[in-house]
């Protein structure tokens, strides 16, 4: 079986690769190939993964390439975790909307937009390239934004699904409150990617959320950033991103005042990667575990062995197709729910109907991220702007207006028909 991650040098890297190699006798990997263009990172990552493969015994080969083509070629699944324009590209996704009073963040808002206009052409080639190599091969998408990401993919006829570690991460945090394994844990997660909702936490056949809430709310709430009683009066518990949506002014004030993740996060990965230069490092660092990220390998695995193995249905999170398992969404929109994942694809699991409080946000970014894709697929500064617009965390004209100019000027490099 062979797996190639294009992103290979991603400070994530040794992440995948632990969950690779602890997991080996659910996703038997035989070949593991790390593609990225910066070449500094694979040399310090490639000698790594392999350390970590020989320490805990797996037996599989990690080669590295720049060669893209190369990379895919012959592979049964690839996974995706590129960041176009890199850190500093982040940096300024998360600054310049703050000048207008608006949210800056990589996934969402007007950076969020700039980041998917950067990337949905860069991912549909390389997805143009592995269908000409392997048609049969899976795409697997943890690239930002992965709903728009993964909806493109989609559109084009890719064989491709697109994952998120919230829902992983949720599931064990509630596990560890109510002190059982995170497989006795079942979620009733539902929405869009980083706009979604706990509707329900089953154990044992019983809906336990209202009990997390009475016994454990105040922690949860704090993870969260959000007041307990928001939780208690919606009666679902929301995933971090939503607090960008409730309590947006609040979070604009924070990060005008404080420094960015991405300023964080570049600080981190220099330490990560002096670690990695270790010759004689053969785990991932406890420093990994603030990178973000937490418990992707685990549903990368999860999700890989489930479309590579004739295992019968796994059940999973997941982004996929609508296809009527939200009435009020059109087909073609991504959504991010459970679904019955089988060598075939995934298949949503059925929905409880809905609160409007959540349907109607949801309807809202869904138009949003069919207009974003739009400005991805066919450029144009009308196209940009009637996404900004549409955003609930913009919606105004002039904020619009001023945010198109701003996010052309930032990515014009990025931007062919800038």
């Amino acid at each position: 079986m062979k797996l190639t991650v294009v992103g290979g040098g991603s400070t994530y890297t040794p992440e995948l690769i632990d969950g690779f190699a602890r997991l080996r006798d659910v996703l038997p990997v035989t070949e593991l190939v790390l593609t990225d263009p910066a070449t500094d990172r694979l040399d310090l990552i490639g000698p790594l993964s392999r350390r970590i493969f020989a320490r805990l015994g797996h037996p599989g080969r990690i080669t590295t390439t720049t060669d893209l083509d190369a990379a895919v070629e012959g592979a049964d699944a690839v996974l995706l975790q590129l960041r176009v324009g890199g850190q500093a590209a982040r940096l300024q996704d998360e600054t310049w909307p703050l000048e207008c009073g608006c949210v800056g963040q990589e996934t969402t808002g007007a950076g969020g937009l700039a980041k998917a206009l950067r990337t949905v052409p860069i991912v549909l080639d390389i997805a143009d390239r592995v269908r000409r190599t392997n048609p049969d091969a899976w795409i697997i998408d943890f690239t930002n934004p992965v709903g728009i990401v993964t909806r493109a993919l989609l559109r084009e006829g890719h064989k491709a699904l697109g994952l998120c570690n919230v829902a992983i991460g949720l599931q064990r945090k509630f596990a560890a409150l109510l002190n059982v394994t995170p497989s006795e844990v079942h979620l009733d997660h539902v929405g869009l990617n980083h706009l979604t909702w706990e509707t329900a936490v089953h154990v044992a056949g019983e809906n336990v959320l209202p009990r997390l809430l009475a016994d454990h709310g105040e922690k949860i709430a704090a993870d969260l950033r959000l007041p307990l009683p928001v939780l208690t009066t919606l009666g679902v518990i929301p995933s971090y991103y939503l607090r960008y949506f409730y309590a947006h002014d609040q979070v604009v004030r924070d990060m005008r005042t404080k420094p960015s993740r991405a300023a964080e996060v570049a600080r981190m990965e220099k330490e990560l990667l002096t670690l990695y230069a270790d010759p004689a490092l053969d785990e991932k660092p406890a420093l990994l575990a603030e990178r973000g990220g937490a418990y992707y390998s685990e549903a990368a695995v999860d999700l890989a062995a489930a479309l590579l193995r004739d295992a019968g249905s796994r059940r999973q999170v997941v982004n996929t197709l609508n296809n009527g398992t939200l009435p009020f969404l059109p087909d073609d929109a991504v959504i991010e729910v459970p679904a019955a994942v089988t060598t075939k694809g995934a298949a949503p699991l059925p929905v409880e109907p809905l609160d409007p409080l959540l349907t109607g946000l949801m309807a809202n970014v869904t138009a949003y991220e069919d207009l974003a894709l739009e400005a991805a697929l066919h450029g144009g500064r009308d196209r940009v702007f009637r996404a900004l617009l549409a955003h609930p965390l913009i919606g105004q004209y002039a904020y619009a207006d001023r945010l198109t100019d701003d996010l052309i000027a930032h990515n014009r490099e990025h931007l062919t028909w800038a």
